[in-house]
């Protein structure tokens, strides 16, 4: 700043006459030239400390990102922070409003039973091989007296063994009959019908390769070199048309699952990024995205994926085409079309994402010791008590948790929703806890509508730990060859999915499904098949 005073003083030195006239006139005239020089001059340096403000504010941001991306290089991924990690932080102003401790909150914990800690005992189920250490002869002769020692107990430890998958041949046999006499009538029993026709890949193969590929997110090619290793040569294309034909194979059970999802009243939604390389009219590098989508169920829930080139709000449209209800959703603006356009579909917001950009906030800012808490460590302390209610009532009917959020709470939304309006003029609107702020305050009315309903959750986290398989595959397989291999593997993982959060094992669920499926002709025997109306019990009677 006084580099800028100096500036000035020059400028205005250069720009005065050094003569003075003597009349009043030419005084006037003079003063009237500095007024205007002085008025110029203020004016840059006004435009020059903007400018200077700007800047500082842009290296503040960007100091607050280059932190934020060394956390998640370096530091934990936990949103959890302790009572001292909010004393770490400042903001740039002071708070506008600290909330007070509940000193008088009860909090009521259910009895339970401690878990011991230490080695599992391993399944009685797996077949033992006894080994027996015994003494020599000799040995068992006591060395004091020379008696015979006599056998009081013996002491047992396991150890869990294994051998490589094993493999086996079916092979089908039918018996050709004729008739002896015309030499005109052959006979022989129909093929059963397979997951693939005139394809040496069994239904429990089949099941491995999914399973490996969508559960384990083991790649096509890593499998061929695995297989090779047993001496099976199968190449990595072919693993790859025999996923691509089981997706094509259970198109009747993801439909079905759709008609199911869309009939009730409320869903999860949320979007992944995908690359497909061989897409018409799309360069290889450019992304793609997979829909996923759940019901609102907790005991039978259902999850889809649907693969789509764009992330449009055209997309919503078609996958929520006759569905009414509760949508909850992230602040993505793809959303906005079909809830403005449909006025029987109301939006639930995930307070889990406002969250998050405090969290990024915290873990963005600098370590400093100071007495105040930071504005963005104030916010997680809220979230906290939010999530902390969430936990105590979560195995309560959904009229109770209705009104339990309508006691406790509503009065924190409303103190939060006032502490965020008096707090967001505290900060540079480009700061993160500025603009976490602004989404809280712009997505509120969705993020407190979880309050309407006792089925509704508090955020979207269900979807999103749904769409994490898929986002740990990627980073193994990268990405999907063609578009129908992107279709098939939508339809593969959400039946996998939906099957694991219906406690089904997906290995034998899809072994079950690729046995079972061929065969079934009628709309009632393919609906026996679906995984939020199969049970264990009965996939293990079915495949022995």
């Amino acid at each position: 700043m006084h580099k800028y005073v100096g500036i000035v003083i020059v400028n205005l030195m250069n720009d005065i006459d050094t003569s003075i006239p003597d009349d009043n006139d030419g005084l006037k005239g003079m003063l009237l030239g500095l007024s205007a020089t002085v008025q110029k001059q203020q004016a840059a340096l006004e435009e020059r400390d903007r400018f200077v403000e700007e800047l500082q504010t842009k290296i503040q941001y960007l100091q607050e990102r280059i932190r934020l991306l060394l956390h998640k290089r370096f530091g934990t991924s936990s949103e959890k922070l302790s009572e001292e990690q909010f004393l770490l932080f400042n903001d740039f102003a002071e708070p506008a409003e600290r909330e007070e401790e509940d000193s008088d909150d009860v909090v009521l914990v259910k009895e339970h039973k401690r878990v011991k800690n230490g080695r599992k005992p391993l399944p009685d189920s797996l077949p033992r091989i006894e080994v027996i250490h015994d003494l020599s002869d000799e040995e068992k002769i006591c060395p004091h007296d020379g008696t015979a020692l006599k056998k009081i107990g013996q002491e047992t430890s396991e150890q869990l063994g294994m051998t490589p998958p094993k493999f086996w041949v079916t092979r089908h046999i039918r018996p050709k009959y004729a008739c002896p006499r015309c030499e005109e009538t052959v006979k022989m029993a129909p093929p059963p019908p397979q997951a693939i026709p005139k394809s040496m890949a069994g239904p429990s193969l089949l099941a491995h390769i999914a399973v490996s590929k969508y559960v384990d997110a083991l790649p096509l090619n890593r499998q061929s070199k695995m297989l090779k290793r047993s001496d099976i040569h199968i190449p990595r294309a072919t693993l790859a048309i025999w996923m691509m034909k089981c997706g094509e194979l259970v198109q009747s059970l993801i439909n079905l699952m759709r008609d199911e999802l869309l009939s009730g009243s409320y869903t999860q939604m949320d979007e992944t990024g995908l690359q497909v390389l061989k897409e018409p009219g799309k360069l290889a590098r450019s992304k793609s995205y997979l829909w996923a989508q759940r019901s609102g169920s907790k005991e039978h829930p259902l999850i889809l994926f649907h693969y789509d080139p764009t992330r449009s709000g055209e997309v919503p449209k078609r996958l929520l085409e006759g569905f009414s209800g509760f949508l909850q959703v992230d602040g993505y603006t793809g959303y906005n079309a079909v809830c403005e356009e449909s006025s029987e579909i109301r939006r639930v917001g995930c307070m889990a994402h406002a969250r998050r950009m405090f969290d990024e906030a915290v873990k963005a800012q600098t370590k400093k010791i100071l007495k105040k808490e930071s504005l963005a460590s104030q916010a997680m302390k809220r979230f906290r008590k939010l999530y902390r209610i969430e936990h105590e009532i979560r195995d309560l009917s959904p009229a109770e948790r209705k009104a339990a959020r309508q006691l406790r709470s509503k009065p924190r939304l409303d103190k939060m929703k006032e502490w965020a309006e008096a707090s967001v003029s505290q900060v540079p609107p480009k700061s993160l806890t500025g603009q976490a702020l602004r989404y809280l305050l712009n997505q509120w009315e969705y993020l407190i509508r979880y309050l309407e309903d006792g089925r509704l959750e508090i955020d979207n986290n269900m979807i999103e730990n749904t769409i994490r398989p898929v986002a740990v595959g990627r980073r193994n397989w990268l990405f999907c060859d063609t578009v129908r291999g992107a279709e098939a593997s939508a339809n593969l993982y959400g039946l996998v999915e939906t099957a694991k959060a219906n406690g089904l094992d997906p290995y034998k669920y899809l072994h079950f499904i690729f046995t079972e499926l061929p065969k079934a002709g009628t709309l009632e025997e393919i609906e026996k098949l679906l995984p939020n109306r199969c049970t264990a019990e009965e996939i293990d009677k079915a495949l022995v």
